[in-house]
């Protein structure tokens, strides 16, 4: 079975870097591809870190740009951190952890009671958005999420109750139950400063 996660987890990374697919629905046509049709379990899919190792190996091998996007992305991400410095902001996703394929999105977690007081603060500085729902990170049902783009670069603000954010910098433990370091899946603003530099 551990074979055949890796073949999946290698083929969603494909689908990730040449298409633009979201992790699940990739995963889940890669599963697809390599099972054939019919119900496929969970327990069949491999975890989001078995896709990165393989993405990351797949834009190492064939995506030159890779390690300036890396860069750009997570310089434009501290851009808008100072910019939203009242509401929390956090780096979370695919600049966060350096893993950065041409169609993925600059990912803050914001952590705020007052919602509208963002919106009225996009409004004001002219930012043409979409609201959308976002699974919420801890599995809370949905957050309010805001889409947009600047200086070609896709966007993706998600926002928290700031309680949220006691449970967001808990560090978690590998899940393949070795020991090793704990990994936080997010950073703020002194964080990204530190991977910039």
């Amino acid at each position: 079975m551990d074979v055949t996660r890796s073949e999946i987890a290698a083929l969603a990374a494909q689908l990730i870097a040449d298409s633009g697919m979201d992790y699940q629905s990739a995963k889940r046509k890669a599963a697809r591809d390599v099972l054939g049709e019919g119900r496929i379990g969970g327990a069949s899919l491999p975890d989001n870190d078995l896709v990165d190792h393989f993405l990351l190996e797949h834009l190492a091998l064939f995506d030159p740009d890779h390690g300036t996007r890396v860069a750009r992305y997570r310089a434009l991400a501290l851009t808008w951190m100072e910019r939203l410095q009242a509401f929390n902001p956090y780096l979370t996703g695919a600049a966060w952890k350096g893993i950065v394929a041409a169609h993925a999105s600059v990912h803050l977690q914001l952590f705020t009671d007052d919602q509208k007081e963002l919106e009225i603060r996009m409004i004001d500085d002219r930012i043409d958005y979409d609201v959308a729902e976002f699974p919420h990170f801890a599995g809370h049902g949905e957050v309010p999420a805001f889409h947009f783009e600047t200086q070609d670069v896709p966007m993706l603000l998600t926002l928290y109750a700031y309680d949220d954010l006691r449970g967001a910098l808990r560090k978690r433990l590998p899940r393949d139950g070795q020991s090793g370091p704990a990994r936080a899946g997010r950073g703020n603003r002194d964080a990204v400063q530190a991977l910039l530099r």
